[in-house]
């Protein structure tokens, strides 16, 4: 079966989607460069383009990709309760014909009773993953308390193994893989080098052979998205570039 490789809209930058005219524009290069979806960013909308989703959804499904939604929000408050916009959230990936939506974690507390959210998943056509995030709450130990430790008392349906992530909290991307490869329904390929205040998200052919190492630890049957800057005259083609080594590693 051929794997899965998704296009995040960030990786081309926000001014750069921007200036071509919004997330929608960047379907035909994805879809040209023989990806097999598009992960739509929250944060990229301007408020008037929250009324356009359906239509962005049909442009989708016209493009023959598949959706994930990204939402720049925490699964979980800083209380420990259940993100107050989760309903909004899923009628957004619904008009996206999203197959999966995407938090952080946030501040998950264990032995809390989550049935609430258990139950408003159920029967819901989206995959609803949590993501290790460059905050205190996407550091190894809460991911690991989350997935290891609460057993039917965790909620949702699976990780976005963000590798890139870990460096900016201080975490081995290794151990990370390691301890919750079995979690893990979707991967962020990030490559990160050392910067003047910490780390910066750098192309694969630019990076050390970290991510290759860590990619073989995770799941090799679960969709990989590249989240790593897309830059160049030929987005097309410096996309196909990307597509296709994913595909193969």
């Amino acid at each position: 079966m051929k794997r899965e490789v998704i296009v995040v809209t960030a990786a081309y930058g926000r001014d750069r989607i921007k200036a071509m005219g919004g997330q929608q524009a960047v379907l035909p290069v994805i879809a040209a460069a023989g990806a097999d979806g598009v992960e739509i960013r929250r944060e990229l909308f301007s408020p008037a383009e929250f009324d356009g989703l359906p239509a962005l959804g049909q442009a989708i499904s016209a493009a023959r990709l598949i959706a994930f939604y990204s939402v720049p929000e925490a699964l979980f408050t800083d209380e420990g309760s259940l993100n107050p916009n989760i309903d909004q959230h899923v009628a957004e990936a619904q008009q996206l014909n999203a197959q999966l939506l995407k938090y952080s974690l946030g501040h998950y507390q264990h032995g809390a009773d989550y049935s609430q959210l258990r139950e408003k998943l159920s029967g819901l056509p989206v995959h609803l993953v949590v993501e290790n995030d460059q905050t205190d709450c996407g550091r190894l130990s809460a991911l690991d308390s989350y997935f290891h430790d609460c057993g039917e008392a965790r909620a949702g349906n699976g990780m976005t193994f963000d590798m890139g992530n870990w460096l900016w909290v201080g975490d081995d991307p290794l151990q990370a893989a390691e301890r919750l490869s079995r979690f893990v329904s979707y991967v962020h390929v990030k490559a990160a080098a050392p910067a003047e205040n910490g780390w910066r998200a750098v192309a694969l052919d630019e990076a050390s052979n970290l991510w290759r190492e860590t990619l073989s630890l995770l799941p090799a049957g679960v969709p990989r998205g590249i989240e790593f800057p897309l830059e160049g005259d030929d987005l097309i083609a410096v996309t196909r570039h990307y597509v296709d080594l994913l595909r193969e590693e």
